[in-house]
């Protein structure tokens, strides 16, 4: 059997979208969600949390997310979990996960101030 690699979220944007385009030509946007959620404490206080996403969002689907979003906008992604490496100017071997997008839905009917 196969494994899985799914993700799926829903949360606000914490900065507008950032359209760039690869040598060949294709749009890419990425994209900073926020999800929150409560932990809490043996008294049975909440504490909010935040975990913050890096999603990556390929084609006209990328085009579309710099058209109509902007920082604050609820949305879903889904995808899958990628990890990238890299070296630091000092040497240091760096990693990072993201989200590949598959699936982007706007879910708030607010709309762009663009």
């Amino acid at each position: 059997m196969n494994g899985m690699n799914r993700v799926m979220l829903i949360g606000h944007l914490g900065n507008d979208p950032e359209l760039r385009y690869t040598k060949k030509g294709t749009a890419v946007t990425n994209l900073r969600i926020a999800t929150n959620y409560t932990i809490k404490d043996d008294n049975g206080a909440g504490e909010p949390q935040t975990e913050w996403h890096n999603v990556v969002v390929w084609g006209k689907q990328a085009e579309s997310c710099q058209q109509y979003l902007n920082k604050g906008r609820l949305v879903y992604a889904e995808g899958r979990i990628t990890t990238r490496e890299w070296n630091d100017k000092e040497g240091n071997q760096k990693q990072a996960k993201d989200i590949m997008a598959s699936t982007i839905r706007f879910l708030d009917s607010r709309r762009a101030e663009k």
